[in-house]
């Protein structure tokens, strides 16, 4: 598997949980100390950690120690490395449909079609 679907993998399955998408929309804001990032979760901060590693891994968030914190920060890179693979696969997939659509309206089309009186007349 070609290095650059291990990395789409690695993000989707970072964005898979709901504790690190939260994270995703949080550090959205701006960069966060790990303390205030895991306050609205009922978790242990070794636990929360783990969420954060899971993120950094997978090179959605990098980190910064400054003294006894870390603050956390967003790369967005991987989530428009993403953004890109879904937008080549919604217009593969439009393209698609669109053929779909033309081809069973065709069908429509030859099935509505007026008989000819020489048709009528054979089937009499």
């Amino acid at each position: 598997m070609p290095k650059q679907f291990q990395q789409l993998d690695r993000v989707f399955q970072a964005l898979a949980d709901p504790t690190r998408r939260a994270v995703v929309e949080r550090l959205a804001n701006g960069p966060t100390a790990m303390s205030e990032l895991a306050r609205p979760f009922a978790m242990a901060l070794p636990s929360f950690a783990q969420h954060l590693d899971v993120l950094e891994a997978c090179g959605l968030v990098q980190s910064q120690k400054q003294g006894r914190v870390r603050t956390y920060r967003l790369a967005p890179e991987p989530l428009q490395d993403a953004e890109q693979w879904m937008a080549q696969q919604r217009a593969h997939w439009e393209r698609r449909l669109d053929q779909l659509d033309a081809y069973l309206n065709e069908l429509k089309e030859q099935h509505h079609e007026p008989r000819s009186p020489s048709t009528d007349r054979l089937e009499a």
